[in-house]
């Protein structure tokens, strides 16, 4: 499994650079994608020879083409970059139900597309969606458009086989977006989640980064949805 190229879209942070970290420490390479240059540049910093760094915004067709520009046979595409916000129904709000699909569900659609013709016959793709798909708790778009991506990874997985399509759909995870908001805001979530779940606390990165890894790898794996949300979707 060495010696291999792996695409990280959203790999300057959270559970894209954990990935990235464990693939090349494994002896892959990785091209890491996002919208910050500055994190990217950190982030090949911190991933060593092993990286390279290239800007992605993930809802712009032509960006997702020139990220794959000139890469050739990669072994396995992961996309967990999307920014979006969530709200109610009855709220009628565009920015929280129709913008939510381009930001999560188009975003990685295209993205597929775009590295198509750069991906191995072998290759294994990674989409991401969310725990809310199976147990939703409110924001219905959320929760739709989550289902959503699970569906995509299942409709894939027919039409590009021998190439292997899968979801990873994640729970509350302590990663730099939840240490990014308010100390309150985030121990209020927490809390609520270990009421939630079976494992009673958020996931580490390094674990769903370790459940994305299985995916890519593990040849008999496609057109699944691998729930790594500590139990919440069935407690």
């Amino acid at each position: 499994m060495s010696d291999r190229t792996y695409a990280i879209i959203g790999g300057s942070s959270g559970i894209g650079l954990a990935l990235a970290t464990a693939l090349v420490e494994r002896g892959d390479r990785v091209v890491i994608g996002g919208r910050s240059a500055e994190r990217l540049a950190g982030a090949v910093r911190q991933l060593g020879d092993g990286a390279r760094g290239r800007p992605i915004d993930t809802t712009d067709r032509g960006s997702a083409a020139g990220f794959f520009a000139g890469a050739e046979g990669l072994s396995g595409l992961f996309i967990s970059a999307a920014s979006y916000r969530t709200g109610a129904f009855r709220d009628g709000d565009p920015e929280t139900s129709e913008a939510l699909f381009v930001a999560k569900f188009w975003s990685q659609y295209w993205t597929v597309f775009a590295a198509l013709p750069h991906l191995r016959e072998d290759a294994g793709i990674v989409l991401m969606s969310g725990a809310a798909s199976a147990r939703p708790i409110g924001a219905p778009a959320y929760a739709a458009c989550n289902a959503a991506v699970e569906g995509l990874a299942r409709g894939l997985a027919i039409e590009l086989a021998p190439i292997r399509v899968n979801c990873l759909s994640p729970g509350t995870t302590d990663s730099e977006l939840w240490r990014g908001r308010p100390k309150e805001q985030r121990e209020t979530a927490y809390d609520h989640w270990r009421r939630l779940c079976v494992v009673q606390r958020p996931a580490h990165v390094e674990e769903q980064a370790h459940a994305a890894l299985f995916l890519l790898d593990n040849g008999n794996m496609t057109g699944s949805t691998l729930f790594c949300d500590g139990g919440y979707t069935f407690s």
